[in-house]
Order: structure tokens, then sequence, then C-alpha cells
């Protein structure tokens, strides 16, 4: 592990800190959540402190190696690793983890990423994932909140994790962080499968959206949301040329609106308008009440 930069946090923050982590591969439907962790580390003016060494981690022969040139014609090679960044939202310490999902040896891979977490004082663990799903691409994209920390649940209002099955290099942080007694939550965005392919700025919106939520801490969203809907409005394009899609399309539009009828509940309505009038009132910045 490279850590020349890597610096003790002087004093801990009055907000805890949070890490937020995403992984290129099986976790990153559409590059959706890689792309939310670039925006947050561009907007947030995130800097690096670290990276873990991929010489233990990858198979080179899966996650190849990137070489370049630069202006002056010298080639350097890019290696599939892990970074750390830092950057201060307001009184609170983020801690923002890109990296590529690794071939091997996840266990001592989640021991190192936490060990860091640990000396840069993180308290709660979120991982952002995104997977291909059953939905349409004219709806809002449906996002999935989880967590093992039984006060989180209550705080937050989301549900337990239980899912069972297959997992990724997140879910084995999520457990691995719970081990060491850190609060964390897992968060997921549902990509329409018939426009797999990056980038998918609709669902990177989306994934910004609950971050911003659960943080209570503002995230300019700059172009994402014409970017949103520029990608909307291309896949209608596609749609309209190939009749089966477009049936396709309607059925899935119409089993969308047929589950999700209980949902436009008072209660629902109601955090809707409270976070309306948050951003009216810090003309655009939802400020929101704390959460972490």
């Amino acid at each position: 592990m490279t850590d020349a930069h890597h610096e003790q946090p002087e004093q801990a923050s009055p907000r805890q800190t949070v890490l937020l982590a995403a992984f290129e591969g099986w976790n990153d439907a559409g590059s959706a959540a890689t792309s939310a962790l670039t925006h947050l580390a561009e907007v947030w003016g995130a800097e690096k402190v670290t990276e873990l060494d991929p010489e233990e981690f990858h198979d080179f022969q899966v996650n190849r190696p990137y070489i370049s040139l630069d202006d002056d014609g010298k080639r350097s090679i890019t290696w599939p690793t892990t970074s750390i960044s830092v950057a201060q939202v307001g009184e609170r310490k983020v801690v923002l983890v890109h990296g590529v999902e690794p071939s091997m040896r996840w266990r001592k891979y989640c021991e190192e990423l936490l060990q860091v977490a640990g000396d840069l004082g993180v308290r709660t663990v979120i991982t952002l994932g995104a997977l291909l799903a059953d939905v349409p691409h004219t709806r809002p994209i449906p996002m999935t909140a989880t967590s093992d920390s039984v006060g989180l649940q209550a705080v937050l209002d989301i549900e337990a994790n239980t899912y069972q099955g297959p997992t990724g290099i997140v879910g084995v942080l999520q457990h691995e962080a719970a081990q060491r007694d850190l609060q964390s939550v897992s968060l997921w965005a549902a990509v329409p499968h018939y426009v797999a392919n990056p980038p998918s700025p609709k669902a990177t919106l989306a994934i910004l959206t609950r971050v911003e939520e659960i943080l209570g801490e503002p995230v300019p969203m700059g172009e994402l949301p014409d970017d949103a809907a520029a990608w909307q409005h291309g896949v209608d394009e596609l749609a309209s040329e190939d009749s089966e899609i477009s049936e396709y399309v309607a059925q899935l539009e119409e089993a969308k609106d047929t589950a999700e009828l209980p949902e436009a509940s008072g209660d629902a309505i109601a955090r809707e308008f409270e976070r309306y009038l948050r951003r009216r009132d810090t003309g655009g910045k939802d400020s929101g009440p704390e959460k972490l």
C-alpha cells in the first residue's frame, strides 16, 4: 500500500466521518456507481491520500493495465488499483474509495481498506452499486437502501439487508465493516437491462440524490439532470424504431406502475414536499437534516 500522503486526522469532525465506496465490474451496471463516486470527488474537491498496491489483488489478465502517452510523448502505465481520497464537506469529512473489483484475496483487500478507514476516523461505510433489472427507462430509477445496523434502519427509515445469494466486493466489504462494529449502508440502483452500456446518467443521478438524502449534505448535480433527460430521450428514439422493444417497454411500464400504486402514500408525498421546500429555501441546494 502506497501511503506517502496518508496523514492522521488532526481532530475528529463534529459530524461523523463517512466512507463512500464504488467498484468497477460486477457491482457497477452502466458504470452508474463509479460515475457517481467520480462526480462526488469532482464537486467536493477530494484529494487522494493513498492507494492499494494492485499486485496482491488483481489478475492483470482479467483487469489489464493501460498504457498511454503524455503530452511529451512519454509512455506510462496505469494499473487497476484502488484509490482513496478525502473531501471536507461542510463540517463532515468524507472518504471516497474508487476501485476495480479485485480478482483475489478479498478478505485481505477489505482488511487494508478498513485499516485506512479506521486511521481516517470513519464511523459509517456506504457502498454504492448498480445492477441490471427489468425496469423501464421512462420511470424513476428504482433505488434500494439497506443496512445491517439496527440504529441506522430506524434513523434513515431503511430496511434490514435480507439478501441471500452470490455477492460482489461491496457485499464482502459491508460484512467486514459490520464485523468491526462500523455502521453500514448499501445503496443499489436498478439499471434497465436493455440499455446496459455506459454511461447511465439517470441511474447515476438517482444514486447521488439518495446519497444527498442520507448524508444531509448538498451534492451539486451540475449537468447530470440534463444528461439524464438527454439519455432518456435517446432511448425513447431507439425504442420507437423497434416495435418489439416499444411493446416490451410498455409492458415494463404497466408492471411498474401497478406495483408502485401503494407507494403514492401520504408519507411519500410529504417526504418529497419537504425535500422541495429545503431546496427552495437554500437556493436550490438541499441542506437536509443531519442524518449520520
